[in-house]
């Protein structure tokens, strides 16, 4: 059975997807980028650190490379946090795209 286009489209919620990799196609380092920036709003429970839904790493299944995966909400909950990681992108050249997600967990 066919999905009703509209309605599926309707589904899909964006994201903010910044890559790994720089402009000009250089690899970016440190490795651990996307997790470090990740942490200033993971939580620690029980010994165990969790990944705000807003802000979490993501390897890019078909390049292998890390991404960050930003929620656009994060501009209103945490707009410090949000324009310093944009700047962050933009000062490194680092690209990035619009990602569309079927469901809540992106990675």
């Amino acid at each position: 059975m066919l999905k009703n286009t509209v309605a599926y489209k309707n589904q899909r919620k964006k994201f903010i997807l910044i890559e790994g990799v720089t402009e000009t196609g250089e690899k970016f380092r440190p490795s651990d980028w996307a997790e470090r920036m990740c942490g200033c709003l993971a939580s620690f429970t029980n010994r165990r650190m969790t990944y705000s839904p807003q802000l979490r790493p993501m390897i890019d299944q078909e390049s292998r490379n890390k991404c960050l995966v930003l929620d656009p909400k994060l501009k209103k909950t945490n707009p410090d946090i949000f324009d310093c990681i944009m700047k962050f992108a933009g000062e490194n050249r680092l690209k990035i795209h619009p990602f569309y997600s079927e469901s809540e967990e992106t990675s």
